[in-house]
């Protein structure tokens, strides 16, 4: 059974993603970010410049089949266009609304931030996979920072 777990007081949506990422990426996970397609230049551009050092390889579904097989971060505004170089491990879910086919990842993770219309979102999201039947790890990003 998939994985959920959200990530709840992101200060900022995109740049916890940035660091998501990298920290996935650095454990050999391949992911799917499903961004709102408004946002989508965005994320693709901090995922070149959110560190000065480094930037993290990534594509968009509709890219080359050659750069989707080097590519361990796919990009896309929804799950339609999957097919068999779409990675399963990881599904990051960066929109308002649960992926429809999010049962094929092993793990799904939500951002949540501390706007109201965001939690909002979010506490319907939880709903749908509970009234599914799946169990949700909560990490509270506020507490791990009291904690740091």
């Amino acid at each position: 059974m998939t994985e959920i777990a959200f990530h709840f007081n992101a200060p900022d949506k995109v740049a916890y993603a940035c660091r998501l990422l990298r920290k996935a990426v650095a454990a050999n996970a391949k992911l799917v970010v499903v961004v709102p397609q408004e946002q989508m230049a965005q994320l693709d551009e901090s995922l070149w410049t959110f560190s000065q050092l480094e930037f993290l390889a990534h594509c968009r579904m509709d890219s080359p089949q050659a750069l989707r097989q080097a590519s361990p971060v796919h990009l896309a505004s929804t799950l339609d266009a999957m097919d068999d170089l779409t990675p399963r491990d990881v599904l990051l879910n960066l929109c308002d609304k649960v992926c429809a086919g999010f049962e094929q990842f092993a793990r799904v993770i939500e951002v949540v931030t501390l706007d109201d219309t965001d939690r909002q979102h979010a506490r319907s999201r939880w709903k749908q996979y509970t009234d599914q039947g799946f169990d949700i790890v909560r990490h509270d990003l506020k507490l791990k920072e009291s904690v740091v």
